[in-house]
């Protein structure tokens, strides 16, 4: 019999910086990334986690964009019969 310890298995170093793969280098995100003179050819970001709340504020958000734009073409005739129901006050 062997009365010999087994071997320790060595201890990992620190990890080596992955090689960057040349086949990602020129996708859409990483030439957008070089174009804009980031350091790494990568933006961060992602999916929305939670779209629908992003869904539900653009949708109020184009309500207030209707009915500011309502509101500005109504002003618009509003100014104008007044100004017309003045200028045939003062003209009669």
């Amino acid at each position: 019999m062997n009365d010999e310890l087994p071997a320790a298995a060595p201890e990992p170093g620190p990890a080596r910086p992955a090689a960057p793969d040349p086949a990602e280098y020129d996708t859409e995100r990483n030439a957008a990334a070089r174009a804009r003179g980031l350091a790494a050819p990568y933006i961060a970001g992602g999916r929305d986690p939670d779209p629908e709340a992003g869904l539900q504020e653009e949708r109020r958000y184009l309500r207030l964009l209707l009915i500011m734009v309502g509101v500005i073409i109504a002003a618009g005739f509003v100014l104008g019969i007044l100004a017309n129901v003045i200028s045939v006050m003062t003209a009669g």
